[in-house]
């Protein structure tokens, strides 16, 4: 049989025998060939079809929200799982961009964004067992930080190939270094370059040195084994890939072999401790959130999301502050009893000039009392809301139901549980003064010191709560604050905060003026500023009418028997009124300097039920009133927040009837205030309907409505009238001079009804003719009311 194999025109070519048979032919190899590129080409452009660019995924896109002093500098906390804070690359220093690319990716600029060699090594040792390898160029790291995950497959680096390549075809270079750098991490739970420049070197990213950016990028290769803070055997190891850093940028002329040799390695700083809400930062963040939804600039779904950079109009020092006057004049007191367990504290404290929220303080510590003190509204603010039913007297130009102008002047009958008079005779409502005092005749001055309930209610019947409740809203309490449209609203029967009440002294504060006030001054993401409501002033009352009603206020820290005495302890000028919830579940004290409005108080809260309770006997004393605890926290607190601060004292326009000398006898100081008398108001009352006798205290100018000379009485004492009986501006006659009159007679009788609540805890005294205070006479004036 023959070797050869013919073909169709006889020639052949010989059979290959033996081992030859088994290689494969030119022709085979040829196809073989062919056929696996057409099997690698069609599968890059099926592969580079179905990958699509996914959305990015939770862990990338999430970041907390930075929570800065007003210094815009000093960090408060972070709020959020991640910490990470998304910066634009214009706001990462030059050097440390170029340090980063020297460490992960020195042709990122002019090459593809892949490299096939480094994918195929990473995927065969994985495949093999011989270890993990990085997606190499810095576009695959992004996507797999971005859009991935951080599991080593082959399935994950295969969609790392695609996306990368279209990634790089969507996005320009520096789009994609920004990502990178925001995505990346770098230890001490820091996610991007601006947490990592943070928590290493406490700066911004774009004040890196070359040094720091340089160790930020040596981080990357091994994050928790370069932190020589934690690991300091490894600084060899460490230094050995900062000078690579170093050296690629000079190699690469990102930096000169000059400046290379005069940088040294940087400082570390020490790792700090995870911000949480602890203390009070809890309280800031709960209500600065808050603001932000309510004032619809920030959603509640973005804050969630984060990302946000927010500078507090918190100042530290005043922070520090009023967590020590608390610490001083609260914790430290607290004892055994059950009514110790019930304490809560809240303060908030305003800038009248601008209307900033200066200092914030919620409770003892947000991670054991989640309740915020500051901003809860379910207390009865008390006698605190006195001054607005005198504002709002004087701001629309009220009269008693006898027809006389309501003044700081004005004499009303301030007997415990008397009726209160409308047009057509009792309303029903007869309040019953604190602890149950009969004042007989009293001005409107004195009963603010004493806060006497009974001329409160009969005033706001005066002037008309409809009015009243319109001046609350102008001043600042907010219009879903339920005001009683009863006179009950004397006793500050509703729920109110510190902050919101804050407010409304603030206005007054400010001759008026309300400047809505705001607990933040900027908000940023991304390096781009997001707009803030317009906080103009408006002229909410009259200043007149808020000046005179300082002038009152400031009697009752200034009288010796009035009830806001401790805000003398502050050293400044001061208006102020103390307040006392029903059932003693609340004790107040609202005050206010030219410089600064605070409102401090103590709340009764069962932690067990969340019931209000009574705050009797908490703090070793039988009953916790305004003029105490939260009064020593006032005084303390203001006058550390304002020291070093020049002092001023209130620069007043008084209305007709507030230059009058103070009722109680005490030192007047050497340097008077600054009064002025204000122009008349529009409305001027009709002259009394009796005429009353003549003083036996000493008066400056006359005042508008003459006082008889009064003894206060306590209930169930008929005194024996003393002088004529004259005329009552709110109805019904009083006998003379001579306090209280006979339960049944023409005087201050007992009606249907009586309300307990917020009043003075001043026992009887004797009151002088005009009851009045000088404006201008003290040197450190002060203005406060309370019920207690």
């Amino acid at each position: 049989m023959s070797d050869v194999q013919s073909g169709p025109g006889g020639a052949g070519r010989p059979r290959r025998s033996g081992w030859r048979r088994l290689l494969p032919t030119w022709r085979m190899v040829t196809g073989g060939v062919l056929g696996v590129l057409l099997v690698l080409i069609g599968g890059f452009f099926l592969g580079y079809a179905l990958v699509s660019i996914p959305d990015p995924n939770a862990a990338a896109v999430a970041q907390n929200n930075v929570y800065l002093y007003a210094d815009g500098k000093t960090e408060i906390t972070r709020d959020g799982a991640v910490n990470r804070q998304n910066v634009p690359l214009s706001d990462v220093a030059k050097t440390a961009r170029y340090a980063v690319l020297s460490a992960e990716d020195r042709n990122f600029y002019h090459e593809s964004a892949v490299s096939p060699k480094s994918m195929l090594r990473a995927a065969w040792n994985t495949a093999t067992g011989k270890g993990t390898q990085s997606g190499s160029t810095i576009t695959q790291q992004y996507v797999k930080n971005y859009y991935l995950n951080q599991s080593q497959t082959v399935s994950r680096k295969l969609k790392e190939f695609f996306i990368s390549i279209k990634l790089d075809r969507n996005e320009t270079k520096d789009q994609i270094l920004e990502g990178y750098l925001n995505t990346s991490y770098y230890g001490r739970n820091a996610y991007g370059i601006e947490a990592a420049s943070q928590a290493y070197f406490n700066k911004d990213a774009a004040n890196l040195t070359t040094a720091e950016g340089a160790y930020l990028a040596t981080l990357l290769n091994a994050p928790s084994e370069y932190d020589l803070a934690a690991h300091p055997e490894n600084a060899p190891a460490a230094k050995a890939r900062w000078n690579y850093v170093l050296g690629g940028m000079v190699k690469e002329h990102w930096l000169t072999q000059a400046q290379r040799d005069a940088t040294t390695f940087p400082t570390i700083g020490k790792p700090k401790p995870t911000a949480s809400k602890a203390g009070q930062r809890g309280y800031i963040i709960e209500a600065v959130n808050k603001y932000l939804t309510d004032n619809n600039i920030v959603s509640a779904d973005a804050l969630r999301a984060g990302g946000y950079r927010i500078t507090t109009t918190i100042q530290q020092s005043d922070e520090d502050a009023i967590v020590k006057s608390a610490q001083d004049n609260v914790w430290s007191k607290l004892g055994t009893t059950k009514a110790d367990s019930y304490v809560r504290t809240g303060a908030a404290s305003i800038d009248p000039a601008t209307g900033n929220v200066v200092a914030l303080y919620g409770g003892l510590d947000y991670t054991k009392q989640y309740v915020s003190s500051a901003t809860n509204a379910t207390y009865q603010p008390g006698s605190t809301f006195k001054p607005v039913i005198l504002a709002s007297a004087l701001q629309h130009s009220s009269q008693t139901q006898d027809g006389q102008a309501i003044t700081p002047d004005t004499v009303y009958n301030g007997d415990s549980k008397r009726p209160v008079q409308g047009p057509n005779g009792p309303v029903g409502y007869a309040p019953e003064n604190e602890d149950k005092v009969s004042y007989g005749p009293i001005s409107v001055t004195e009963a603010m010191d004493k806060s006497v309930n009974a001329v409160y209610a009969q005033m706001a019947q005066d002037v008309g709560t409809g009015k009243v409740t319109e001046t609350a809203h102008a001043l600042g309490l907010p219009d879903s604050v339920a005001v009683p449209s009863t006179p009950a609203m004397a006793l500050g029967a509703f729920g109110a905060s510190p902050l919101e009440m804050a407010q409304v002294y603030a206005t007054l504060a400010d001759h008026g003026k309300r400047i809505p006030y705001s607990l933040v001054t900027k908000v940023d993401k991304d390096g781009n500023d997001l707009s803030l409501p317009s906080r103009d002033p408006v002229q909410a009352i009259p200043r007149g009418a808020a000046d005179t009603t300082t002038s009152v206020l400031r009697s009752v820290v200034d009288s010796p028997t009035a009830t806001a005495t401790a805000a003398q302890g502050s050293g400044w000028p001061s208006a102020a009124k103390t307040g006392t919830a029903e059932d003693d579940k609340a004790a107040w004290f609202a005050g206010y300097t030219p410089k600064l409005a605070t409102v401090v108080a103590l709340f009764g809260l069962n932690p067990d039920t969340g019931a209000q309770e009574s705050l009797n006997n908490a703090l070793g004393v039988a009953r916790v009133n305004g003029g105490g605890p939260p009064g020593q926290v006032w005084a303390q607190y203001t006058a550390d927040a304002l020291n070093g601060v020049p002092q001023q004292d209130f620069d007043l326009q008084l209305q007709p009837g507030a230059n009058t000398l103070p009722t109680d006898t005490g030192t007047p100081s050497d340097t008077p205030s600054t009064t002025t008398q204000a122009p008349p108001p529009t409305t001027t009352a009709p002259p009394p309907t009796g005429t009353a006798p003549t003083p036996t205290g000493t008066t400056a100018q006359p005042p508008s409505t003459t006082a008889p000379t009064t003894t206060a009485t306590p209930t169930g004492t008929t005194p024996t009238p003393t002088g004529t009986a004259t005329m009552n501006p709110v109805g019904g006659t009083t006998a003379g001079g001579g306090g209280s009159g006979p339960s049944s007679g023409p005087g201050a009788g007992s009606g249907p009804g009586s309300v307990s609540g917020a009043g003075s805890s001043t026992g009887p005294t004797t009151g002088s003719g005009s009851g009045g205070s000088t404006a201008g006479s003290r040197g450190t004036p002060v203005a406060a009311s309370g019920g207690g």
